[in-house]
């Protein structure tokens, strides 16, 4: 009985430790997250900086799970480049290891009975609570969440060291352990499946430290187990890479790469003294000496390669293929899978980066909407059979890009947003409604430009001058809606607004010409009836475009 009590407790510990260590991660990721993600975009191509900024964007948010989907997503929306991915992955594995230190707390103050985790877990518990419940303002209510998950975390660790306790002495655990010492492959694969299973390297490295804590672990098996864990935290990028556009499929296994090459070197450096040494390998290991292990090795791991960054990017394009399917698919095709894969449902785990990624995917939509627009104005005043397809084949893409992101909409909506959120989400809604109608405005546009090539209708030089004018307006017009969008900025909705103005003062003076010409015999009834639709159309898109920037002035 009193070992099913045991396991029921350590079970409990490890369970309150898991969501002490997400409640802890998910409000540093809420109350600096979008700062970060911002950071992450804005990187140059020097390497050292994007370590230092993947080192810090995962010590804040505390997890290089997060950001290394993150800039696979960045990587898969061109957004970052592989260099920079390697460098930012590189800081993120020294980031990690700050969680480590984290519940070393618990023996460093091991002499003051202030800082363990039996006193002050119940402490921080009972003020992160208070301030989640009774706090009327985002930031406060934070702050307790945050409070509350490390209290969590530490009374997690308290009662995994409490229900082992029993057992330091038991000979069979402690053969079993010791084992992992003398067998590498053995503790690196318990540390490999155990990472796995918990998605998280730092909270089985956070287990490993409970376990040297009461001297369960000795210094071989605590290297090996540690190791393996490293390679088990790239599961979850490569799971997230999986559908993906090739760079970013690519990301995912420079990150494997680079943990693999740690892994095997100081396996291979570890084995080699233990083997020559072997009371070290059976020394007792603390928390802290684990956090120190994990520290330096992933920081001399990614000195040793940080050099050689443009081989391990060569090296990953030859392990990851370009597919037959991707060498036959169309730049349409291209631009719906991109989108399917830069909407990974793991971004939906915060909702910070779920709203970027989902403002960042709509202004996609809209860049895809206005390069369409041009292309559909050319294949009407030159009537280019090419062109007119490829308007088709671009509408129809974003008919499906918007289905999906109408669909990830839909999940944002579902998350945990505050008021604002909420409100810009629907602002968003509203702005994949109207460009998909510019999209359907495009399509009349092509369809004209088709039925005209088929029954040889042309317009007159004055006609043609005259829409190429006021397609320019409303290109004008909706590109600065999508750059309103993107930035806001009061001067980009008042340029949306002046060219609002001038298409529909255009649209009456067109409209009245051409009767004239119509009446002047200087055109066919035929073409008039197609002049009059595209005029129609682009003041429809003109109309769209006005009511993006609306959206935008709201949120301001």
């Amino acid at each position: 009985m009193e070992i099913i009590t045991a396991l029921f407790t350590f079970i409990g510990g490890i369970g309150m430790f898991l969501y002490g260590m997400k409640m802890m991660s998910d409000a540093m990721q809420r109350s600096a997250g979008k700062r970060m993600t911002k950071l992450l975009g804005i990187l140059t191509g020097n390497r050292l900086l994007a370590v230092a900024v993947g080192a810090l964007v995962t010590a804040v948010i505390q997890s290089s799970g997060a950001t290394t989907v993150m800039v696979i997503g960045f990587v898969n929306a061109g957004v970052m480049n592989l260099v920079q991915a390697a460098g930012v992955i590189m800081g993120a594995n020294i980031g990690t290891s700050i969680t480590a230190w984290i519940v070393s707390l618990s023996q460093i103050g091991s002499a003051m009975k202030l800082l363990q985790p039996s006193f002050v877990a119940p402490v921080l518990i009972g003020i992160g609570a208070a301030l989640s419940v009774f706090s009327k303002k985002q930031g406060k209510q934070t702050a307790g969440e945050l409070v509350l998950g490390i209290g969590l975390l530490f009374m997690g660790l308290d009662l995994m060291s409490g229900a082992m306790e029993p057992y330091r002495e038991a000979p069979l655990l402690l053969k079993a352990f010791t084992s992992m010492g003398s067998i590498p492959p053995l503790g690196m694969l318990i540390g490999f499946v155990v990472t796995v299973i918990m998605q998280s390297s730092s909270a089985s490295i956070g287990v490993l430290q409970m376990l040297a804590a009461n001297g369960m672990v000795g210094f071989g098996a605590s290297v090996y187990i540690a190791l393996g864990a490293n390679i088990g935290s790239t599961v979850t990028a490569l799971i997230s890479a999986a559908g993906a556009e090739r760079k970013a499929r690519q990301t995912a296994v420079i990150h494997l790469l680079f943990n693999l090459f740690g892994a095997v070197l100081f396996g291979v450096i570890f084995t080699v003294l233990f083997a020559v040494r072997p009371e070290i390998g059976l020394a007792p290991v603390t928390p802290v000496g684990i956090s120190v292990f994990h520290t330096v090795t992933k920081s001399i791991n990614t000195v040793v390669l940080l050099p050689f960054t443009n081989t391990l990017i060569a090296l990953s394009g030859k392990i990851v293929r370009e597919t037959p399917e991707e060498k036959m698919r169309s730049r349409e095709d291209v631009l719906v899978e991109s989108m399917r894969a830069r909407l990974d449902d793991r971004f939906l785990e915060t909702g910070f980066t779920a709203m970027d990624i989902a403002r960042q995917e709509v202004v996609d939509l809209g860049s895809v909407a206005l390069a369409n627009l041009t292309r559909s104005m050319d294949a009407l005043l030159l009537q280019d059979d090419e062109k007119i397809d490829k308007t088709l084949r671009t509408e129809d893409a974003m008919d499906r890009m918007v289905a999906l992101l109408s669909e990830y909409l839909l999940k944002v909506s579902n998350l945990s947003l505050t008021e604002r959120q909420h409100k810009d989400l629907n602002d968003l809604f509203f702005a994949v409604t109207d460009i998909e109608r510019v999209g359907d405005r495009e399509e009349n546009i092509a369809e004209t430009a088709r039925y005209m090539k088929l029954n040889a209708i042309v317009f007159s030089e004055t006609a043609q001058a005259e829409l190429r004018q006021m397609g320019d307006a409303c290109a004008d017009g909706f590109h600065y809606a999508i750059k309103a969008l993107r930035a806001g900025g009061t001067e980009n909705i008042e340029r949306v607004g002046h060219d609002e103005e001038d298409v529909d003062r255009m649209e009456q003076q067109l409209r009245e010409r051409h009767i004239l010409r119509l009446r002047g015999g200087e055109c066919s009834a035929d073409a008039g009836i197609s002049f009059m639709d595209v005029l129609a159309n682009l003041e429809r898109i003109s109309d769209h475009a006005y009511n993006i920037a609306g959206y935008v002035k709201n949120e301001g």
